[in-house]
């Protein structure tokens, strides 16, 4: 299983809409809404690391009102 975080910054006047659509995203464990350069910080979880790249790039990119991603690929220390 590979964790990552995908840092949001979306469109202003579209959150919602936004939302909505990540909420459909079954590899979306938690969202969280946070202030500064970023929108939303997501938890992910996937099988592994093509899976998630899949999701952030074909699916979380796609949805109208979503400016751009950055990902951090979680690791134990």
């Amino acid at each position: 299983m590979v964790t990552g975080l995908v840092l949001v910054k979306m469109v202003p006047g579209k959150e919602k809409q936004v939302l909505t659509k990540l909420r459909t995203i079954k590899e979306v464990v938690h969202m969280s809404a946070v202030f500064g350069r970023w929108d939303l910080v997501l938890d992910m979880e996937t099988g592994d690391l093509e899976q998630l790249s899949q999701v952030v790039v074909n699916e979380i990119r796609n949805i109208p009102g979503v400016l751009s991603t950055e990902t951090l690929v979680t690791t134990s220390i």
